[in-house]
């Protein structure tokens, strides 16, 4: 059940009900996808009637809710309407489609769930971006092959950036700082991202990376929603691995695209 203590997203973000408890909405999104990110009344980690319960509430078989074997890495992999073969898990941390009778799903606690949709074209895609894989530009990757392999224009682009690890909490060590000005990254986004106090270790503010790397890729700054609730401090609401370490579970950022542009809406029966 939503509670009147959950914390107050920012911006375009609200909370909705679920059969299991609250969810996470950013309306910006709400009239092209259907979508939306879990807190911490699921745990997902060895749950296969939890995520019964999550392809349910997205309008899809159990088996056309579509997770990956994420890696912390810069691999985008599609998901194209048509599929004749069974989904298995391939390792990536990004995957688009236009198919509507599935959903996408990436899995967090801490890292960031960013959700991208096509409001032209009808395409979506679900992210994850830790620290790593914004080193390796994931979010850019994704928006570079969604317009490669689905000829979507970046600035027909929505992009909801789900609860995550903020600045606040996302102290990092100096190697850290080297790895991603190793990977090419200049002085001037390192300025931006990663957050000194005098005599202060840095802390990353994986929030503003991702919205650079997505305005960088063509999708424009007022499309760009970001939910502004840190798991760290908010971790009785959201799973976060740097409060409970191997024991967290993970929450879902899911997205779906709920019609076909060639045969107008899509009911639920027709998604399942």
């Amino acid at each position: 059940m939503m509670s009147m203590t959950d914390p107050q997203p920012s911006g375009a973000f609200t909370w909705a009900q679920a059969p299991w408890g609250a969810v996470l909405q950013c309306t910006a999104l709400l009239p092209y996808a259907r979508h939306f990110f879990t807190d911490a009344s699921l745990q997902l980690k060895d749950r296969p009637d939890e995520w019964t319960g999550v392809a349910n509430h997205a309008g899809v078989r159990p088996d056309n809710l579509l997770l990956l074997r994420q890696a912390h890495g810069k691999t985008v992999v599609a998901a194209r309407s048509g599929r004749t073969k069974t989904w298995a898990p391939p390792a990536a941390d990004a995957i688009i489609s236009d198919d509507p009778s599935a959903a996408v799903v990436v899995r967090v606690a801490d890292c960031a769930p960013i959700l991208l949709v096509d409001m032209r074209r009808g395409m979506v895609a679900a992210v994850h971006a830790g620290w790593r894989g914004t080193m390796h530009n994931i979010v850019e990757a994704a928006v570079e092959q969604m317009a490669r392999q689905f000829s979507t224009d970046p600035a027909d682009l929505i992009a909801a950036i789900g609860p995550s690890l903020g600045s606040c909490c996302g102290e990092m060590g100096e190697e850290v700082v080297q790895a991603f000005r190793t990977a090419g990254h200049g002085d001037d986004d390192l300025g931006r991202w990663f957050v000194r106090a005098e005599g202060k270790r840095p802390h990353f503010d994986l929030w503003a990376a991702n919205r650079d790397q997505l305005v960088r890729a063509g999708v424009p700054l007022r499309a760009i929603h970001v939910a502004g609730l840190c798991t760290r401090t908010h971790s009785d609401v959201f799973h976060s691995y740097r409060a409970a370490g191997a024991d967290a579970g993970r929450m879902a950022a899911v997205v779906r695209v709920p019609f076909s542009p060639r045969t107008g809406p899509l009911t639920d029966d027709e998604g399942r």
